[in-house]
């Protein structure tokens, strides 16, 4: 079986991940490919994926040539770890590292390991996700004539105030706290992952597509 090792800054990434795509978790499994997600060690989450994980992925994918490792870092804050605001610049600081690393071990099939690693992001945190699934969000709220009163697409809520922001205000807003952990996971099981990735078309979808066609 090829194992897909994804990893995701914090548990609640983890978590979150897990119950969206369980569905197509389930159908990539029974076709031989298991898709598994980790959180970043405690501390600086964001830092260790942009800069530990590639090298990680090397000893993974040295060892392990059939398997995939993905980088799913948040793209909020900018400039954490190595200068970048946008997508482009998240995803080639990392790849630019992995080569850097490749060309330190001397490695010489070096273009058959960066094929098989991948960068993607949230765009500009998990929560993009969670404001995208406005009915689950309704429910678990409590508000069934819930507004929306930011930016759409979603994934266009910026750094000035990433959608983390915006959930934790909405769930202040109603009188109650916003637990990541526990909140994110529960409101996107009732979403569905191919309507968030047409909701998000810029960054979600594209890695949606990379796990379906696998």
């Amino acid at each position: 079986m090829t194992t897909v090792h994804v990893y995701v800054e914090g548990p609640s990434d983890k978590a979150a991940m897990e119950a969206l795509l369980a569905p197509l978790l389930d159908r990539l499994r029974h076709q031989g490919v298991a898709v598994n997600f980790y959180d970043a060690p405690s501390g600086d989450r964001k830092k260790a994926v942009l800069l530990k994980i590639p090298e990680r992925a090397v000893s993974i994918l040295r060892n392990r040539p059939e398997d995939r490792v993905i980088a799913l870092p948040d793209l909020y804050p900018k400039n954490h770890g190595f200068p970048h605001s946008t997508p482009k610049e998240l995803v080639d600081g990392v790849v630019e590292r992995f080569r850097a690393i490749l060309a330190r071990k001397g490695l010489q099939d070096g273009e058959r390991l960066e094929s098989r690693f991948q960068v993607f992001c949230f765009k500009h945190d998990l929560e993009a996700l969670v404001l995208a699934a406005f009915e689950p969000l309704k429910a678990r709220l409590g508000v069934p004539d819930l507004r929306r009163t930011w930016r759409l697409p979603v994934e266009d809520v910026d750094h000035g105030k990433p959608p983390k922001r915006v959930v934790e205000e909405l769930f202040r807003e109603n009188g109650q706290s916003y637990r990541e952990t526990v909140d994110a996971p529960l409101i996107l099981r009732g979403a569905s992952y191919s309507e968030l990735a047409a909701e998000c078309p810029q960054c979600f979808q594209p890695f949606v597509q990379f796990l379906e066609s696998l």
